[in-house]
């Protein structure tokens, strides 16, 4: 049996409005490129691809059912300190975010807080002191059978 490598190449988020999405990652400060009615933003090893929902939708051979609520996913971005959960939250809700969760104390000893963009897709923003963040900002998980 192939062994099938740990990581995420691309996270595609379907989204109603291609322009509104683009101009919403832009307003945080996020490079992008359009191609093809398509945005790519490279985020470090990998990138957030935003695409019409429709059109991803039919690429997944699924039907959209067009469903406005939670679907099951939230992505996140672990960041250095508290100050800067806060920073990155406030920032969001200038660009046109949703705060669905403001910063708070987590159960594990941390500082986080939820917010969705224009087409409801929700971000974490979290400060663990229990992960790791190397110089590229890349996570790394703690061994947690120690």
């Amino acid at each position: 049996m192939r062994r099938v490598d740990q990581r995420v190449s691309l996270i595609t988020l379907g989204v109603a409005d291609l322009a509104r999405s683009r101009d919403f990652y832009a307003a945080l400060g996020w490079r992008y490129q359009e191609v093809q009615e398509t945005v790519f933003i490279q985020l470090g090893g990998s990138a957030v691809v935003l695409w019409d929902r429709g059109k991803l939708a039919d690429d997944a051979g699924v039907e959209d059912a067009g469903a406005d609520g939670f679907g099951g996913i939230a992505l996140a971005q672990n960041v250095r300190s508290r100050e800067e959960v806060d920073e990155i939250i406030a920032a969001a809700e200038s660009a046109g975010a949703s705060i669905t969760k403001p910063a708070a104390e987590t159960f594990y000893g941390g500082y986080a807080g939820y917010f969705a963009d224009p087409d409801g897709h929700l971000w974490e923003i979290a400060h663990n002191p229990g992960f790791t963040l190397r110089d590229d900002g890349s996570l790394v998980l703690p061994d947690f059978s120690a």
